[in-house]
């Protein structure tokens, strides 16, 4: 079995000058970064105040779907990025040295805290977080153990896994199939609703909320956007219309949509989002998701996300406000107190740990292929294959590549301007059991 990743056209990450970063993309993962932490400030008895607890509960009813988000965009991201040729090992080494450090370090203080707390340690259950496959174990105090929040990179894990393994399948699949997924994957979504009652029911949580198997489809469901954006071939909304829809379903589920339907419309929602941002970046039209400080947010977004729980916690054991919350207006003023304090230590850990070992760990990206060279290196479509796929049925420039440069099949877009659900606490995971996803 070879170790390289085959593609029968070259991507746009390969030539520069083109749309191989899409920043609007990283300014989108604070906001589902931000989602996730609001949610645990409405769930996590930060406010003890009903009034101000409800308001920020309203708000962030289904923030926790910002993992979802999270998942949908690393599939689009991953697939948009993967240049000819790169081995699997040089992918699954760069993801391991994205993830893997910050991880250590929250597991290491979260083990202190509990030593410091005097906790009970399941040393299984621990060991399974260090090494990112307690998602895989349905046992209570498992899933969710040490930096509880990690069970989604035990999802990411098997992603990254899988990908590089998938991708050349991928690469080859009818542009209609690739629909297929977009359009099922909320269908599937919706069906875990009626299908979790297959599954014991002590686990029926784990199996809709974390089982990496099932929560896989909202990855793949980016992986085909991405690589039918790639193509030419996506159809959706502009930025503008694709975020006035996201509003309006989020607003629409949480006062009067049923709660088992959230996550299959959030889906939808999302990746209309995501792709209508890649595309905004790829022709240089207005984005606010790409102005600098959304793109730095975006940048320590993931360990804003690993801290931010750990952080919550521990200060409220330490002041004794756990499970109980701060009284009066001091418990709005906490919320905005963590959230800085997160991002403060955040930036930290993203300045001291995850770039110095992603440059340490990391293996540097291979150099940009010629596009002729691609195209020696794996199977060329003939000539009337190329313009067919660069162009419509009726003979025009695909849409979103007008007059553009076409190499090997795939219209060339250039950029004219601009540049890891969270914790279910006890309580959280009583409310939303019941729900399905």
């Amino acid at each position: 079995m070879t170790s390289t990743i085959t593609v029968d056209r070259p991507t746009p990450a390969a030539e520069p000058g083109y749309a191989s970063r899409l920043p609007s993309l990283t300014g989108l993962r604070w906001i589902a970064a931000l989602l996730v932490f609001g949610f645990h400030a409405g769930t996590m008895r930060i406010i003890a105040d009903p009034g101000p607890q409800a308001v920020v509960g309203e708000i962030f009813t289904l923030g926790l779907s910002g993992v979802q988000f999270f998942f949908i965009l690393s599939g689009f991201v991953l697939v948009w990025s993967m240049r000819p040729g790169a081995s699997r090992r040089r992918f699954w080494r760069r993801r391991f040295a994205k993830i893997y450090p910050n991880h250590l370090v929250l597991w290491a203080l979260a083990m202190l805290a509990m030593l410091w707390f005097a906790d009970p340690i399941n040393p299984v259950a621990a060991l399974e977080n260090l090494f990112l496959v307690q998602a895989w174990d349905p046992r209570p105090g498992h899933f969710y153990s040490v930096n509880n929040v990690s069970w989604s990179l035990s999802c990411e894990l098997f992603f990254y896994l899988c990908l590089p393994l998938v991708l050349p399948a991928v690469r080859r699949a009818r542009p209609w199939l690739l629909w297929a997924v977009v359009i099922a994957v909320p269908l599937l979504i919706l069906a875990l609703w009626p299908g979790q009652a297959l599954v014991p029911e002590p686990d029926r949580w784990w199996f809709a909320q974390v089982f990496p198997l099932v929560r896989s489809l909202e990855f793949w469901m980016g992986v085909a956007a991405a690589e039918l954006m790639l193509r030419g071939c996506w159809r959706g909304p502009r930025l503008p219309l694709a975020s006035l829809i996201f509003v309006v379903t989020w607003v629409a589920a949480a006062q009067w949509i049923r709660a088992e339907f959230w996550a299959a419309l959030l889906s939808a929602a999302y990746v209309l989002v995501i792709a209508a941002a890649a595309d905004a970046d790829v022709h240089g039209r207005r984005s606010p998701l790409r102005s600098r400080p959304m793109v730095w947010l975006g940048e320590v977004s993931f360990a804003f996300y690993l801290v931010h729980v750990f952080v919550i916690m521990t200060i409220l054991r330490l002041t004794g406000d756990w499970g109980t919350g701060l009284p009066g207006w001091w418990g709005p003023v906490a919320v905005v107190g963590f959230l800085l304090l997160t991002l403060g230590l955040a930036a930290l850990l993203h300045r001291y740990v995850e770039q110095p070992m992603m440059r340490r760990l990391a293996p540097s990206r291979p150099p940009r292929s010629d596009p002729q060279d691609g195209a020696a290196r794996s199977a060329s479509p003939g000539p009337e294959d190329r313009a067919a796929r660069s162009t419509g049925p009726n003979g025009a420039p695909r849409a979103g590549t007008p007059g553009g440069p076409v190499v090997d099949g795939l219209p060339r877009q250039r950029v004219s301007g601009g540049g890891g659900a969270g914790l279910a606490t006890g309580p959280e995971q009583d409310r939303f059991v019941h729900q399905g996803r």
